[in-house]
């Protein structure tokens, strides 16, 4: 399936491994993301039902400079979570970046091997749990036929994160991909087309989208591989939300979920009445789609997908044990308005997010560690009646799993 393009992109990522890294900056910060943060394969994945002392076998499809792989792998041994990541890619470039920010950590769980998404299934490496496909798909001569492969890698039960470009969020980039493609076509030397593309950008006039465009920014911030990953690149397909379900349908797996999820939800932007009685009779996707065209700062879609019907997080469940992604429970608390509404920006866009009464009281106790019983019984015993505080968590779900901050963590025990 290899081609022109392909030995293309193979050149570009030896010469310019993505994303720029410097692996002496791992003393300093930990990059996080989605999709693969440890908190949301548990909760979208395996929901919250995986049991935390069985071993994950995860695969990074595509692994780059190592973002993805080192998020898991950082995120497993803190956790004291058993398993492996491996790492899959062509570039021999990449790896060597992605290796030294693993030895900067002493991660021991990363497994690096040099190949193909296109050569998966392989047995020698076996099945997995789970695997992330973060920005590879829509570079692929056939992306149906990469998703496909990697499906068939997957062990019973197991999902995959997906993130592939977006067309409406994008806007401005393809147009300056094609006036690049006149001025330095892909067959000429990388270094060469960094430099036409960076002449380019300094004379563009002002009525170029992409000038206008303030949610794109890796040319601008990501260095010469951020130049090039965005705008040279050889091959470059966005999904609007429509084909993306229809690629993971094709592959055979399930869609379970856009993330942020609030963002996918058309009513949080339709106050109207007379709107929302039209949105209300349209499915998962067309909601979604709708979200999509009417916002138009979507500059990647980022999925779960499961080989299997996934199940759902037990809510419900007394032992079940709430987790916050990325906040500290006491510090949001204190911090929340006293007009019950909770303001979040998503590129742009402003949100009015409903909390409950007892949303501080809940979110103070929310430490990875209690159940949500033993939450609940904490909030009665500060004097809230029991059908006030299990109403409130209802709300408070409610409003915070959509924004993928509230989740429910791997089952222990």
């Amino acid at each position: 399936m290899q081609d022109d393009r392909d030995r293309q992109l193979a050149a570009q990522y030896d010469r310019y491994p993505y994303p720029a890294r410097d692996p002496a900056e791992e003393a300093r910060r930990l990059i996080v993301g989605s999709p693969s943060h440890l908190r949301e394969v548990d909760h979208w994945v395996f929901g919250a039902r995986r049991p935390a002392t069985q071993p994950l076998r995860a695969l990074v499809a595509g692994g780059g400079s190592g973002d993805g792989t080192i998020m898991l792998a950082q995120q497993m041994a803190s956790l004291g979570r058993p398993g492996e990541v491996v790492w899959l890619d062509r570039s021999a470039a990449a790896r060597k970046v992605a290796e030294a920010r693993a030895a900067k950590r002493s991660l021991g769980n990363i497994r690096f091997v040099e190949g193909s998404i296109l050569d998966l299934p392989d047995p020698a490496l076996g099945l997995f749990d789970y695997i992330d496909c973060c920005g590879v798909l829509h570079h692929l001569p056939d992306p149906a036929a990469g998703l496909r492969a990697l499906a068939a890698s997957l062990a019973p039960g197991g999902g995959i994160g997906l993130m592939v470009y977006a067309p409406h969020g994008r806007t401005g980039v393809y147009m300056l991909q094609d006036a690049l493609r006149r001025l330095t076509p892909p067959e000429e030397a990388p270094a060469k087309r960094v430099e036409v593309a960076k002449r380019l950008w300094r004379h563009l006039p002002e009525t170029a989208w992409l000038r206008r465009n303030p949610w794109i920014t890796d040319h601008l911030e990501g260095g010469d591989a951020g130049l090039y990953d965005l705008l040279l690149n050889p091959r470059d397909v966005a999904y609007t939300v429509p084909q993306l379900a229809g690629l993971i349908a094709g592959a055979g797996l399930t869609l379970r979920c856009l993330v942020e999820p609030v963002r996918y939800d058309p009513d949080r932007y339709l106050p109207d009445p007379r709107l929302r009685e039209r949105t209300a009779g349209m499915g998962l996707i067309d909601r979604a789609a709708l979200a999509e065209a009417m916002t138009g700062n979507m500059g990647v879609h980022i999925a779960y997908a499961t080989r299997d019907t996934a199940p759902e997080p037990r809510w419900d469940d007394p032992d079940s044990v709430p987790v916050l992604r990325e906040l500290d429970g006491p510090a949001l608390a204190r911090g929340l308005p006293r007009d019950g509404t909770l303001v979040v920006t998503f590129d742009g866009i402003r949100l009015q997010l409903p909390l409950p009464r007892l949303a501080a009281g809940l979110l103070s106790r929310v430490d990875g560690r209690r159940s949500l019983g033993a939450i609940l019984d904490e909030v009665v015993a500060a004097g809230a009646s029991r059908e006030q505080a299990v109403r409130d968590w209802a709300a408070l779900r409610a409003t915070m799993e959509p924004m993928n901050r509230l989740l429910l963590g791997a089952r222990v025990g």
